[in-house]
């Protein structure tokens, strides 16, 4: 199993660039420097943490996407105590699952196919500030008896 706590992941609406090549009439799309840098501080810190080897296999990934606290929270606290956090400004966490598995690729897990479990929620704003914590359990694949005629 792997645990990671890491950074939030930028927007996947950021994670694509387009532009028209000098001279040239059609545009071209690729990974945006941003999202470059987002995967090189991903392998840095999953080295950090111990990570040598991607978990080979099927794999399952429980995600919890910490927005940032927000300096007034007390004050939306008391004014909404059940529902504060709601209007909290937080990547969606749709886009946020995208970029966060293309820079876990090869890092934690061989590829994203293998993901065969994926549990994902946004979590109450805390006092760690934003982040996004990942755990990557590797999945044993279950042996079924084939069935013996009567």
């Amino acid at each position: 199993m792997i645990s990671l706590c890491l950074p939030p992941p930028i927007s996947s609406n950021r994670y694509w660039r387009s532009f028209v090549p000098r001279g040239g009439s059609r545009a071209i799309t690729c990974v945006s420097d941003e999202a470059k840098a987002y995967k090189r501080d991903v392998l840095k810190l999953a080295l950090a943490a111990g990570v040598r080897s991607p978990i080979r296999g099927r794999v399952a990934l429980d995600v919890q996407l910490y927005p940032a606290r927000p300096l007034d929270w007390a004050k939306r606290s008391r004014k909404n105590p059940d529902g504060w956090s709601d209007s909290v400004r937080c990547i969606d966490l749709d886009n946020a699952l995208k970029v966060l598995l293309d820079a876990l690729k090869g890092v934690a897990f061989g590829d994203d196919s293998w993901v065969r479990s994926l549990h994902a929620q946004r979590m109450e704003p805390d006092e760690h500030g934003a982040r996004v914590v990942v755990t990557i359990s590797p999945m044993v694949r279950e042996r079924i008896a084939p069935e013996l005629p009567l």
